[in-house]
C-alpha cells in the first residue's frame, strides 16, 4: 500500500471529477483564465530578460536610455502585465461561480431529501446536524474548487516555464530542476500531516453546530430552568476542541510554510552562484542569468497552488461523505397512484396498528423502541367529531401522526374512505386532511401569510377562517391586522394567539379530515368552546379526531376513545365511560382541576396581549 496512492487523494480526485462533470463550461473558463495568467507570467521573465538585453545593458554601456527604449520597455511589459490581470480577473471569477453553483445545488439536493425523507428518518438525526450537513458540509466539499482551476491551469505555466529555461540554457535549467522533487516531497509530506487534522476539525464544525442549534432551540427551556452556567460549559467544551483543532492545523500549516518557501529561494540563489560562474566564463550573459533566475522563482508557485489543492482534499472528502450520508439515506415513503374524494366528510379506518419509534441514529441498522402504539383499531365515521383521551405518553399523537400518514404503521392498516393510505398518490393525503400540532410554528412573515402559506386565497376566506378560529378580533387588533408580521416563531403573539392562528391555516383549507392534536391547550375554555362548536355546527363535510383534556370539549364528540398504554381499552360517549371506566374516570377528573388552573393563566395572558395590541394601535 506504500506505493499506491492514498485512499483520501483517490477518492479526493473522484470529487473533483464529479464537480468538473457538473460544472463543465464555468470551470473550463476558470482553467482557461489560469492558463493565460501561467503563460503570461512565463512571459514576463522573457519580456524581463529582452528589456535587459536590448534595453538595460546597452544603456549601462551607453551611460544614457532614450525615450523611444523607455517606450519599448514599457509597452512591453505593460501589454504582458494587462493581460496576466485579465487572466487573474477571468480565473477567480469564473473559479468563484463554479464554487457556488456546487454549493446552491448540494444545498438544493440535500434540502429536497429532507422534504422527501419520512419523519421516522428525521427522530433519528438531531436538527443541528442537519443544518451543519446543509451548510457547513456541503461548503467543505466543493471549496477545493477554489484553488483547483489556479492549479490546473499553472500546470500549463509549468510546462511552458520549464521548455524556455531549457531554450535558455540547459546547465541552470537542469540545477533549477534539481529542487522541484524536493517541493514535491515537501508538499507531499504535508498533505500525510494536515490530512487527518483538517478531517478532525471539519467533523468539529458539525459539532458545534449541533450544539450551537440545541442550545438556541432550547432558550426558553435553558433560561426557565437557569441553566445558562451548563450550557455554557457545554458549549466551551466542544469549541475548545474545535479552537484545538484549528490550532493543530494552524501550527502544521505554519512548520511546512517556511520550508516550502526557503526551498525556491535556495534554488535561486543557486542559479545565480552557478549562472555568475557561467557569466565569467562567457558561456551566457547576464540577460540569461536574471532570466533563468526569475523564471525559477515563479515556477515554485505552480508547486505550491497544487499542494493548496492537495491541502484542501482531506475536507473535500470528509464534506462530501457527510452530504453523501443524507442523500443515500433510505426510508422513503412508497406512494401509489390512488386518488381521494375531494368532497364530503373523510371517513377513517385503522385496523390493528402499531408503531414503536426509531431510537438508533445508525441508518444502517434502524432499532425499534416499545411500541407507542399497540394493535389499535379505530374508526372516524365520517361528519363526525371523535375525542382521543389518555394519560401522558398513551400514545395519542402517534395515533394523530398515523392517521394522517406522517409515519407508517409498522403492522395493519390505515384506510381512508376504503383506500389503503399507503396506495394514495404522493401529496393526495394533505389536499383532504389537516393537522393542527400542539407546538405550534409559526414563520416570520405576516397573518396573512401563516395562514394562506402562500396559496391564493382571497381576503373572503381568510376572514372566514380566522372567524372559525377565533381569530377575527384579535387580529383586527394588531397594528396591521392580517398584514402584521408576527416576529420569529410568532414571537409577538401569545400561545392562543398562536394556536388559533394554525387553526385558521388548517380551516381555510375545508380538510374533509381535520386532527386537532391539543390544538387548543393555550386559549381559555370559552374560546375554546366557541372554536369547537363552530367547527361541529359550520363543517359538516369535516370529520374531527381532538385530542381532548378538557370535559366541555370532551362533552362535544360524539364519540371518545380512551386510550392507555398505546391501546385502546375502551369507547363510547362520555357518558357511558364516566360510567364504566374507572381509569376514564379519574383521568377526565384531575384534568377538569388542571384545566380551571390553566384557564385562569391563558386568561390572563390573552388580556395582557390584547392590552398590548390595542396601545400599539
Amino acid at each position: 500500500m506504500s506505493s499506491a496512492t492514498p485512499p483520501s487523494l483517490r477518492r479526493g480526485l473522484s470529487i473533483l471529477g464529479t464537480g468538473i462533470r457538473q460544472q463543465p463550461r464555468w470551470f473550463a473558463l476558470a482553467v482557461l483564465g489560469s492558463a493565460l495568467y501561467g503563460v503570461m507570467t512565463v512571459a514576463t521573465a522573457w519580456a524581463i530578460g529582452k528589456v535587459t538585453r536590448e534595453v538595460v545593458s546597452p544603456a549601462i554601456q551607453a551611460g544614457e536610455v532614450t525615450a523611444g527604449q523607455l517606450w519599448s520597455a514599457g509597452l512591453l511589459l505593460g501589454g504582458v502585465t494587462l493581460l496576466n490581470v485579465l487572466g487573474v480577473i477571468v480565473r477567480r471569477i469564473s473559479a468563484g461561480v463554479t464554487f457556488f453553483n456546487l454549493s446552491a445545488m448540494y444545498r438544493r439536493r440535500v434540502t429536497r431529501q429532507y422534504l422527501r425523507l419520512p419523519l421516522s428518518w428525521h427522530h433519528r438525526h438531531p436538527s443541528g446536524q442537519l443544518l451543519s450537513n446543509a451548510n457547513a458540509d456541503v461548503e467543505a466539499s466543493w471549496e477545493v474548487f477554489n484553488p483547483l482551476p489556479m492549479a490546473v491551469g499553472v500546470l500549463v505555466m509549468l510546462a511552458v516555464g520549464i521548455v524556455q529555461m531549457f531554450a535558455v540554457d540547459s546547465v541552470l535549467a537542469v540545477i533549477g530542476l534539481l529542487v522541484f522533487p524536493a517541493l514535491f516531497l515537501a508538499n507531499l509530506a504535508f498533505q500525510r500531516r494536515m490530512s487527518p487534522r483538517v478531517t478532525l476539525a471539519q467533523q468539529l464544525r458539525a459539532e458545534v453546530s449541533e450544539v450551537a442549534h440545541e442550545s438556541l432551540e432550547a432558550g426558553l427551556v435553558v433560561k426557565a430552568m437557569g441553566r445558562e452556567e451548563q450550557e455554557a460549559t457545554r458549549f466551551t467544551h466542544v469549541t475548545h476542541r474545535l479552537r484545538d483543532a484549528n490550532i493543530e492545523v494552524g501550527r502544521t500549516r505554519g512548520t511546512f510554510d517556511p520550508v516550502i518557501e526557503a526551498i525556491p529561494t535556495l534554488g535561486t540563489l543557486a542559479v545565480l552562484g552557478f549562472g555568475t560562474a557561467r557569466v565569467a566564463s562567457g558561456a551566457i550573459g547576464a540577460a540569461e542569468v536574471v532570466q533563468i533566475a526569475y523564471l525559477f522563482s515563479i515556477l515554485a508557485f505552480p508547486v505550491r497552488a497544487l499542494g493548496w489543492v492537495l491541502s484542501e482534499l482531506p475536507r473535500t472528502v470528509v464534506g462530501i461523505d457527510r452530504v453523501n450520508r443524507v442523500l443515500q439515506a433510505e426510508g422513503q415513503m412508497p406512494y401509489g397512484d390512488g386518488d381521494l374524494p375531494r368532497d364530503g366528510a373523510a371517513g377513517v379506518r385503522a385496523t390493528g396498528i402499531s408503531y414503536g419509534y426509531d431510537v438508533s441514529r445508525d441508518d444502517a441498522r434502524v432499532d425499534k423502541d416499545e411500541p407507542a402504539v399497540r394493535e389499535v383499531t379505530l374508526t372516524l365515521p365520517a361528519g363526525g367529531t371523535t375525542a382521543l383521551v389518555g394519560p401522558t405518553g398513551s400514545g395519542k399523537s402517534t395515533l394523530t401522526s398515523l392517521v394522517l400518514r406522517l409515519v407508517d404503521p409498522d403492522t395493519g392498516v390505515v384506510a381512508l374512505d376504503g383506500i389503503d393510505l399507503r396506495e394514495v398518490t404522493r401529496g393526495g393525503i394533505p389536499e383532504v386532511g389537516a393537522l393542527v400540532a400542539q407546538q405550534t410554528f409559526m414563520f416570520d412573515d405576516s397573518v396573512r401569510g401563516n395562514v394562506t402559506l402562500g396559496a391564493p386565497y382571497d381576503d373572503a376566506q381568510v376572514r372566514e377562517a380566522l372567524r372559525v378560529a377565533q381569530a377575527d378580533e384579535f387580529v383586527a387588533a394588531l397594528p396591521e391586522g392580517v398584514e402584521t408580521r408576527v416576529g420569529e416563531r410568532g414571537a409577538s403573539l401569545s400561545g392562543g394567539q398562536r394556536q388559533r392562528i394554525a387553526l385558521a391555516r388548517a380551516v381555510i383549507r375545508e380538510p374533509r379530515l381535520l386532527v386537532l392534536d391539543d390544538a387548543t391547550s393555550a386559549v381559555d375554555p370559552s374560546v375554546e368552546q366557541a372554536i369547537l362548536a363552530g367547527l361541529r355546527t359550520g363543517r359538516s363535510g369535516t370529520t374531527v379526531l381532538v385530542v381532548a383534556y378538557r370535559m366541555a370539549t370532551i362533552r362535544l364528540a360524539d364519540d371518545v376513545v380512551y386510550l392507555d398504554h398505546g391501546r385502546v381499552v375502551d369507547h363510547g360517549t362520555h357518558d357511558e365511560l364516566m360510567a364504566r371506566c374507572t381509569g376514564y374516570r379519574r383521568l377526565v377528573t384531575a384534568y377538569a382541576r388542571e384545566a380551571e388552573e390553566r384557564a385562569a393563566v391563558a386568561a390572563d395572558e390573552e388580556s395582557a396581549s390584547l392590552v398590548d395590541a390595542g396601545e400599539q394601535r
